[in-house]
């Protein structure tokens, strides 16, 4: 569908086992029991950070670390730009005022636990067309300001703690019993659609490991598993395919998330 707002959040570094009937993470249970949730969805690679650029530009851009990077490519961000839809990330603890560092203090930003932000957990500030034009660098700030009808696109990454990368299982289980509730209660969840997922696994199954990623949205047939093998250059086409975007990179031949959308 052309969705009126696509939203991605996305967690760390947990392989699917650890999540699908785990007693730790009951929240997350129920919302794969409510909605539907990818069986086959895996990673591209370790550590972190090629998992992000991937996901929002359709390669790792020669990205094989968690450093600080200034890629001068195409990316989703400045595709939803020129189609004359708008975006916003929000990344939990940014300090703000495009803010280039690699990490700042642990704060109480929204909900869950006190935790840092990271650099490498926040792929548009990793893209020059963003940090180095004021405009668009304004579309990243904290949580204090979260609003889930600002933009078409958000992207949304919890701190170290509440991500599970620094946290616990429970810790993102709570975080995200807390935060989704202000996306799907809100006029702005009709039409749209969230999709939940980490970054890698802790294995290297496939590259990047076995993780989890849920779909969200309303009216979805309750409890649906697709078993269709996804990473996330899936989830990327299918974002463009939604909005007829040009397919980046690898997401030209990655398969569409089919789900009852």
């Amino acid at each position: 569908p052309n969705f009126s707002h696509v939203y991605v959040i996305i967690f760390e570094n947990k392989e699917y086992s650890s999540l699908v009937g785990s007693s730790g993470a009951p929240y997350i249970n129920s919302l794969i029991a409510r909605y539907g949730v990818a069986t086959n969805f895996y990673a591209e690679r370790h550590p972190s950070e090629p998992n992000y650029i991937a996901l929002t530009s359709g390669g790792t851009q020669g990205v094989t670390d968690d450093g600080d990077y200034n890629l001068g490519v195409n990316n989703l961000f400045d595709q939803i730009t020129a189609s004359g839809r708008t975006w916003h990330a929000y990344q939990q603890g940014y300090p703000g005022n495009c803010f280039t560092g690699s990490s700042s203090s642990a704060v109480v930003d929204g909900a869950g636990k006190s935790g840092a932000y990271v650099r490498k957990h926040n792929p548009a500030i990793s893209y020059t067309s963003i940090s180095g034009n004021a405009a668009n660098c304004a579309n990243i700030t904290n949580f204090s300001s979260f609003d889930p009808a600002a933009a078409n696109f958000e992207f949304i990454t919890p701190n170290m703690i509440n991500d599970m990368h620094d946290g616990t299982v429970a810790d993102g289980d709570e975080f995200l019993k807390a935060f989704l509730p202000k996306i799907t209660t809100s006029a702005a969840f009709t039409n749209s659609v969230v999709f939940v997922t980490f970054d890698e696994g802790t294995t290297s199954v496939n590259g990047g490991g076995h993780i989890m990623t849920m779909v969200i949205t309303p009216n979805m047939t309750a409890g649906y598993k697709s078993s269709a093998a996804y990473t996330h250059y899936s989830m990327l086409r299918t974002i463009e395919q939604a909005w007829g975007l040009p397919y980046l990179g690898s997401a030209s031949s990655a398969s569409s998330m089919a789900f009852p959308y």
